[in-house]
């Protein structure tokens, strides 16, 4: 499941078929916090996903995110489809592993990585799905 910003939805640890208890979602909101700097209550983490269509009322962590409706104006799978690829709505929600650890200040430990980092590095999911539509 990629997210219409390249997320790994599947992966994300507040993604509602990751959240199975309270301590799931306590997780995520430290592990955010250590690496990103942000804080959301444990008790508001669980996402729908951006993939979820409004009729449904999905419950989404950012439903202010730029990206999503910018995608589907231009009616379009996500932004490794777009023209204007990158621009600045994807520049502030890209995820790279180099800048969070230098962010970090040290190396992040691979379970660390897996659930806090690794869901997020959409610059590379993007590039992928870019490469594969040049290929054909």
């Amino acid at each position: 499941m990629i997210a219409r910003c390249g997320y790994r939805c599947d992966l994300c640890p507040a993604y509602k078929e990751n959240i199975h208890s309270p301590e799931d979602q306590q997780r995520v909101s430290d592990g955010w916090f250590k690496f990103y700097g942000f804080r959301i209550l444990p008790q508001e983490i669980q996402c729908d996903g951006c993939l979820t269509d409004d009729s449904e009322n999905p419950k989404r962590i950012d439903p202010s995110c730029p990206v999503r409706p910018c995608v589907l104006a231009k009616r379009i799978e996500n932004c490794a489809r777009c023209d204007d690829y990158p621009c600045r709505k994807i520049e502030s929600r890209t995820v790279e592993y180099q800048t969070v650890t230098t962010e970090y200040g040290k190396p992040i430990p691979t379970e660390e990585y897996e659930l806090f980092v690794k869901p997020y590095e959409n610059s590379k999911v993007l590039a992928d799905i870019r490469s594969g539509l040049r290929g054909n």
